[in-house]
């Protein structure tokens, strides 16, 4: 456990997230979550759209591509939108899941 004698530092870890940033990403992201929500009813009361419950918000072009919410948006499955290929530091290396390629 690194913190047990020290506290965490927040205000560091913040500051490295915006020089690589993934503060803008996150953002990039709630804002299509919260437009989804806004436009989708809710009978539940549990501050997600109906249409949205277990489901991601997938990008059109991935954000780590140097997509945006201007180039759209899609409402998928967990597994759809988390298995796309990746390399060694992480990046989409193929923006066609493996489900997608054996199809063809």
């Amino acid at each position: 456990m690194p913190y047990v004698n020290k506290q965490r530092p927040h205000k560091k870890e913040y500051q490295q997230q915006l020089a690589r940033g993934e503060h803008e990403k996150r953002m990039e992201r709630q804002r299509a979550r919260r437009a989804v929500d806004k436009k989708g009813k809710e009978f539940n009361s549990n501050g997600k759209a109906d249409m949205r419950e277990g489901k991601d918000i997938a990008h059109k072009v991935a954000l780590s591509k140097g997509g945006s919410n201007k180039n759209g948006y899609t409402i998928q499955s967990p597994t759809k939108n988390r298995s796309f290929k990746r390399n060694s530091s992480h990046g989409l290396v193929s923006e066609t899941s493996t489900k997608e390629r054996k199809k063809k």
